[in-house]
């Protein structure tokens, strides 16, 4: 019983403690501060040890500008408790006096006490930092350093050279320090990310390139390898990163991985024949059988994209010779299925893709894999516009595998196919069960396409212009780019008044890329910022079009502009992070 009574006056102690701190928090923001000064001192006389309360009584009256008031109780304090930091707090009201022999007497006395006891170093350089006295912190952290070596302030020293400008500095700090505490590498690249850009020429990008080669000449090490791959990814310079990721690879041979991971990044960033080099690295190199098959894989999609009709019989070929060399079973399943997608999409074979897929499925092959043939054979049969067979596949697929990723999917493909079929109503149905997918990409393209339904399908009772979206949409879709542009053309001609102009211009100018008709996709873009600056879309717009004049038109200073709208009135796009880092790069930005 006495315990529990003591619980509860423990709790209704420390709730009425932080109510009165509350009190006095909010008189000290709005500045009041003769009332925070009383809150303060009744809640130093409750608990006189409490550093905070000790911190903010100096500071109110530093605020009241009552400095001999603060010196009197920083003295008593000093002889009542051993705690070097207040020396630091003591100097520094001397310094607001302007009384600097004893503010620099007292610093002194500060950074001595580590003399005594090392572990000061922390408290007492918090202290110098929390009043930027930044060379005075970082003389506490080396001073710590030299007398206890296994201590390691070299990422608090970083962050402080950061704040000086003193970039190299900064760098070396932070690689040492991760030099010691590798597992904080992601959190070390991270911060030097702010320092550098995408630009090669970049004066804190050569730096950190000089600091790290200096590194490998003195002390070789496979982390300054790591490290200037990792700044060339940063400058797109795949080649030169996939020199270092072959040095690391030759001296720890045991994973593939990070080469895997490099041609992955290539390929997103479409740098395609260092990807393809890359690749061809991989399945001269691997000797596990799925490392080769991913390579080869990977190899066939990039020469597919980039191929016209005339080389798709070499394409086939390739595929052939890889079954008859690596063999047709569940190894080999994803190349298999896009064996099928290529014959179907590319090569105009359906009826030979649907027959090799159906073979497929006469394999030992687990609900999963038959789950990603099925999910291919569905958008074959779409492809051949057989909506209902594919709706079949699709739905096996959700029935056999509920709730897993594949069957999130599958569940998005029958509401697009419903879509297609201009069924919407349906379509609607599952695109709103969708929304909460544990897949954030299928839960977006749920959330894209349910908006396009419902925001046009009251417009027309026909649904004259939705129908026609969708046709395009299908179109696109079978590859039929030319006619779906024709489609979306009259819609853009037929329906100016209606809503779904604007994705129609968008879904045009898409189609305009992929084409790399540039200027074309420029002027879609430049009428929906014209046209629907309120709309959704409109961000999407501004930075597609930035992407335009910046990679393909030569015209930075114009996209620096559409980069800088978003930064500033679409602060909750999904582009803003990504538009920041662009338009700092081509503003030229030494330190972001």
């Amino acid at each position: 019983m006495m315990k529990i009574l003591f619980i509860l006056c423990l709790l209704f102690c420390t709730n009425t403690f932080s109510q009165d701190d509350a009190v006095a928090k909010d008189y000290f923001n709005k500045g009041d501060f003769e009332k925070a000064l009383y809150e303060y001192k009744k809640l130093y006389a409750k608990s006189p040890s409490n550093i905070n309360y000790i911190n903010q009584l100096v500071i109110t009256h530093q605020q009241l500008e009552q400095y001999n008031e603060a010196e009197v109780f920083l003295l008593r304090l000093i002889n009542r408790i051993k705690y070097p930091a207040f020396f630091v707090e003591l100097g520094y009201n001397y310094q607001l006096k302007n009384d600097l022999e004893n503010a620099n007497l007292y610093y002194q006395k500060a950074i001595n006490s580590l003399d005594e006891n090392v572990n000061n170093a922390f408290s007492v350089a918090r202290s110098f930092q929390n009043h930027t006295l930044l060379n005075e912190t970082i003389t506490v952290y080396e001073k710590a350093m030299v007398l206890k070596p296994e201590l390691n302030f070299k990422f608090q020293l970083a962050k402080i050279y950061g704040e000086q400008g003193n970039v190299e500095k900064m760098f070396v700090s932070y690689i040492e320090f991760a030099e010691k505490n590798p597992v904080s590498l992601n959190n070390i690249k991270r911060f030097i990310n702010d320092f550098i850009s995408e630009n090669s020429a970049n004066e804190n990008n050569i730096l950190f390139k000089k600091v790290l080669l200096k590194k490998m000449q003195q002390e070789p090490n496979l982390l300054w390898n790591e490290m200037l791959s990792w700044l060339f990814i940063q400058q797109k310079d795949f080649k030169k990163a996939f020199i270092q990721e072959k040095a690391i690879f030759s001296r720890q041979p045991e994973s593939l991985s990070r080469i895997e991971e490099l041609a992955n990044i290539a390929v997103n960033e479409n740098y395609n024949e260092v990807a393809e080099e890359i690749f061809e690295f991989l399945i001269e190199t691997a000797q596990d059988l799925e490392t080769q098959l991913y390579a080869h894989y990977n190899l066939l999609q990039l020469e597919t994209k980039a191929s016209l009709s005339d080389n798709y019989e070499a394409i086939n070929n390739k595929y052939l010779e890889l079954f008859k060399e690596f063999g047709i079973f569940p190894q080999t399943l994803k190349l298999q299925v896009a064996y099928a997608h290529f014959l179907a999409f590319y090569n105009d074979e359906i009826d030979d893709a649907i027959d090799f897929l159906e073979n497929t499925l006469k394999l030992p092959l687990t609900e999963f894999e038959k789950a990603e043939v099925k999910l291919e054979l569905g958008d074959i049969l779409v492809l051949q516009e057989k909506f209902n067979k594919a709706l079949i596949y699709y739905t096996q697929i959700q029935r056999n595998l509920k709730n897993s990723t594949l069957s999130q999917e599958a569940r998005y493909k029958v509401a697009k196919t419903s879509y297609f079929k201009g069924d919407f109503k349906w379509a609607e149905s599952q695109l709103k069960i969708l929304k909460a997918s544990t897949s954030q990409l299928i839960a977006n393209d749920a959330l894209d396409l349910k908006l396009l339904i419902t925001d046009n399908k009251y417009e027309d009772s026909l649904q004259t212009a939705l129908k026609l979206y969708s046709k395009a949409d299908l179109l696109a879709f079978q590859n039929k780019d030319d006619e779906a542009i024709l489609v979306l053309n009259t819609i853009l001609e037929n329906h100016k008044t209606e809503p779904i102009v604007a994705q129609a211009l968008f879904k045009q100018a898409q189609l305009f890329e992929e084409k790399a008709q540039f200027e074309k996709a420029q002027t879609n873009y430049e009428l929906i910022i014209a046209n629907y600056r309120d709309g959704i879309l409109v961000d999407d717009a501004y930075y597609k079009l930035a992407h335009i004049y910046e990679q393909y038109l030569n015209e930075p200073e114009k996209a620096k502009v559409l980069y800088e709208q978003i930064i500033f009135n679409h602060v909750d796009s999904i582009y803003f992070v990504e538009a920041r880092k662009k338009y700092r790069a081509l503003r030229g930005d030494a330190i972001n």
